[in-house]
C-alpha cells in the first residue's frame, strides 16, 4: 500500500489533484501538437481560474481542462463542465482580456478532456473547439 505521503490516496488511487495535473500537461502537449501557442497557464484573478489561455490563428483561446479515470460512469469529462463553470470562465477571460489588452483578437473557448487510467497513463484526449 502506498502512503497518503505519495500523493495517493490510502487506497492507492490518484488524488483528484493528480488526474488534474496530468490532465493539464497532456492538453499543453496536445496543443503545443497542434501548433497553438501556449499564454498562460492556471491563469487566476478574483472571478476565477483558466486552466489554460492559448493562441491560434489569431484567435485567443480559453482552455477548460477536464480529466476523468477511464472507469467513471458519471459520463464524459466534457459534459461535466455546467453552466456556472462555462459563466465563470467567461467572466475569468474578460478580466484577462482587459488586463492583457488582447482586445483586437476573436476569442473562443474550447474543452480538452482527458481520459486517464488507474496507473496515470492518458487513454484519450478529446478537444472540444467553440465548446461554449
Amino acid at each position: 500500500m502506498v502512503s497518503p505521503r505519495s500523493g495517493q490516496n490510502p487506497k492507492g488511487k490518484m488524488t483528484r489533484q493528480q488526474k488534474g495535473r496530468i490532465g493539464e500537461e497532456e492538453a499543453c502537449r496536445w496543443l503545443e501538437e497542434k501548433n497553438y501557442h501556449i499564454l498562460e497557464r492556471n491563469w487566476r484573478c478574483r472571478s476565477g481560474e483558466v486552466d489554460i489561455i492559448a493562441t491560434h490563428e489569431n484567435l485567443l483561446i480559453f482552455v477548460e481542462v477536464r480529466s476523468r479515470s477511464s472507469h467513471v460512469i458519471f459520463g464524459t469529462p466534457q459534459e461535466s463542465v455546467d453552466q456556472r463553470k462555462m459563466q465563470q470562465v467567461r467572466s475569468t477571460a474578460a478580466v484577462y482580456i482587459q488586463r492583457s489588452g488582447e482586445h483586437h483578437r476573436q476569442v473562443r473557448f474550447d474543452v480538452i478532456a482527458v481520459m486517464i487510467n488507474h496507473t496515470g497513463e492518458v487513454e484519450c484526449v478529446k478537444h472540444v473547439e467553440n465548446a461554449f
